[in-house]
């Protein structure tokens, strides 16, 4: 588990929270608690991985088609 870190300035609170939670979006920290909500069962586990897999696939091929 890696440190997120925020520094605020000039007693902004409102922008660090901006930046903070931008941060944990972007490391994945909310899509991994949710996942460990609750029960998955393993047909679910598998779809969700496919889904992933292919949304990968996905971004991989158009990042190559624009390094041509």
């Amino acid at each position: 588990m890696k440190e997120i870190q925020v520094k605020v300035f000039d007693n902004d609170i409102e922008k660090a929270m901006r930046i903070l939670k931008k941060k944990i979006q972007n490391d994945g920290l909310f899509k991994r608690l949710k996942l460990k909500k609750g029960y998955e069962k393993p047909s679910e586990y598998k779809r969700r991985k496919q889904r992933e897999a292919l949304r990968r696939e996905r971004i991989a091929a158009s990042r190559n088609k624009y390094r041509r």
